[in-house]
């Protein structure tokens, strides 16, 4: 009869330990616009993925890209250093 051993990796994975630290949800908390600007933009997409896009689709496409993209930048903005000239 062989002994049944646990495996190390599959019982640390969930230790206490492993969870996210302030700093990381505080990163996450902070890049919230732009991934549900994202999730969005993925969603206008999924919704034309069985089916010809209607005006309607391209419409909502190109509404949720420029908002995707206005998160990056503003999400870029608010990270980007202060440069002043002469600074």
């Amino acid at each position: 009869m062989s002994d049944i051993v646990t495996v190390q990796t599959a019982v640390t994975a969930f230790a206490d330990w492993n969870e996210p630290t302030d700093a990381e949800l505080d990163a996450i908390e902070h890049e919230m616009p732009v991934i549900l600007a994202d999730i969005e933009l993925l969603d206008a997409h999924i919704v034309t993925l069985d089916r010809t896009p209607t005006e309607i689709d391209e419409r909502r496409i190109r509404r949720a890209r420029r908002k995707a993209l206005a998160a990056r930048v503003g999400l870029t903005n608010l990270s980007a250093p202060a440069s002043g000239v002469g600074a």
